[in-house]
């Protein structure tokens, strides 16, 4: 009886969101530190983020912040400032993803902490996954909701 693999060759560690999409992590736009940012804005002094083609709409991940932080691109304020749909503090590390011509088509999961898990699957469907224990999850997800998630350590794969 033939079975299918599951053989991975990216991967990237998931901040679930209500608004945006697990990001494609082969486009990344730029990635740095934050300077000291206003508000709702991203600021870089030693990234060109024009000359680094971002975009309105690309997904930013913050690494070091407490907790991490997923947001996108809602303004280029010039070529050293972003505006944004979520704060970043100082000195939080990020990768912007580029999304315009790259998102993501869908990705299987693996679950490090166990618990309730919502996804949206790669066809659109919002549904709830009770009780998910340790290990990968085989569904084809685009993305994993703050709200009615518990499991943690969630890892996509694609």
């Amino acid at each position: 009886m033939a079975y299918q693999k599951l053989q991975g060759y990216r991967a990237l560690s998931v901040i679930p969101s209500d608004t945006i999409n697990i990001p494609n992590p082969a486009a990344v736009a730029a990635s740095g530190t934050a300077d000291a940012p206003t508000g709702n804005q991203l600021v870089d002094a030693a990234v060109n983020f024009i000359n680094k083609n971002v975009k309105v709409g690309d997904v930013i991940y913050t690494t070091n912040q407490t907790p991490n932080v997923v947001a996108k691109v809602s303004s280029i304020v010039d070529a050293n400032t972003l505006g944004t749909t979520a704060a970043l503090v100082t000195g939080a590390t990020y990768v912007i993803y580029s999304q315009l011509n790259n998102s993501s088509d869908g990705c299987v999961l693996y679950v490090g902490t166990s618990g309730n898990l919502k996804v949206t699957t790669a066809a659109g469907d919002d549904v709830v996954f009770t009780n998910l224990p340790v290990g990968f999850f085989p569904i084809q997800v685009l993305k994993i909701w703050a709200t009615g998630t518990a499991a943690a350590g969630i890892i996509a794969i694609w």
